[in-house]
This record gives C-alpha cells, structure tokens and sequence, in this order.
C-alpha cells in the first residue's frame, strides 16, 4: 500500500509568446503582483517551430520564460492556469484576440508539467477543465522530451534555460529537506 503525502512545493514556470511585446512590463508586474518577486527570466527564444499562432499574436512570435521565487503548492496548477486565461483576456486587443499567450507550469527535481485546457491522451485531469500535460523528464542528467512535448520545449535553448532554473530548484528542496 502507498502511503499519500504531500509534494515538496515546485517553482512556478511561465512561458509567454508573443509577437508584439509592447506591454510586457504591464505584463510583468501583474504577474508578479499575483505570484511574487521574478527568480530568473529567461533570453529572449525564437519561436519558428510552427505558425499557428500568427494570425492571433502576430509576426515574428518570440518567447521568453519567467520563474518565481516563491515556490507554490503543486494542486494550484488549474487555479493559476485559470487566473492567466483571465490575464490574457484582460491584456487582450480590442478585437479579442489575444496579445500574450500565457502557459504556466510546474518544475520540480523530476519534471516540467505545463497547465492547458486541450484535452489529449497523456495529459491529466487536474480540475476545473483543465489538464496538466508532461512536457519534459529529468533523467540521466538531462531534460528528456516526449513524442508529444512541443518543438520549442525540446530546443536547446528552453532545456538550458530549464537546467539553470532546476539548479536554483535543488537548492530550495536541499533547504526545505534539511540536506544542506
């Protein structure tokens, strides 16, 4: 028999695409108003890997990830991800369609678990309509990507990025563990 328990608290992530980045420090500080102080923000990525967001966002998409400080209970996943739908409607052209595409997720020692309301056949029900979807594992020292995991998750540049927050990571859980 398992025993249940409670998960160690994991870094909120935040992936943003956008093409036209005009107010992203409106974005920010809203963001950070709601999730606390920003941990490590990530360079600026090229987004070519696909054009399905064009026609909404613009072009040339670029994307940037943002971490936070303060680590958050891994059962707010579907609360957080329905607090930046909101944003983005908030944030949104007169028009509707939208100027930031917001995916958040969770980063823990094992892996990166991104927030959506697309169902698929290996993502989980979380509550509330939506689905978490494992997008990245951590194995063998390095980030692992599954058939499903999008292009831009797989690239160099996001698992260098993931790899430095994962570090900042390890040495909360050594902390919070008492392992120092």
């Amino acid at each position: 028999m398992s025993i249940p328990t409670k998960p160690l608290p994991a870094m909120l992530f935040m992936g943003i695409l956008a093409a036209d980045w005009s107010g992203l420090d409106d974005l920010r500080r809203a963001l950070v108003d709601r999730f606390g102080p920003l941990q490590i923000e990530s360079d600026w990525m090229d987004f070519g890997f696909t054009d399905y967001y064009n026609e909404e966002l613009g072009s040339p998409v670029k994307r940037l990830a943002m971490v936070f400080t303060d680590l958050v209970d891994q059962a707010r996943l579907a609360e957080i991800k329905l607090w930046t739908n909101d944003l983005e409607i908030e944030k949104a052209r007169p028009d509707g369609s939208r100027v930031f595409n917001l995916d958040p997720g969770l980063l823990t020692l094992e892996r990166l678990v991104l927030a959506t309301g697309k169902n698929f056949a290996h993502r989980i029900y979380l509550g509330h309509g939506i689905f978490g979807d494992l997008t990245l594992m951590y194995k063998k020292g390095g980030w692992q990507a599954q058939p499903w995991t999008f292009a831009d998750y797989a690239h160099a540049d996001m698992q260098e990025f993931l790899t430095r927050v994962r570090q900042v990571y390890k040495q909360y859980v050594d902390e919070i563990t008492g392992r120092i």
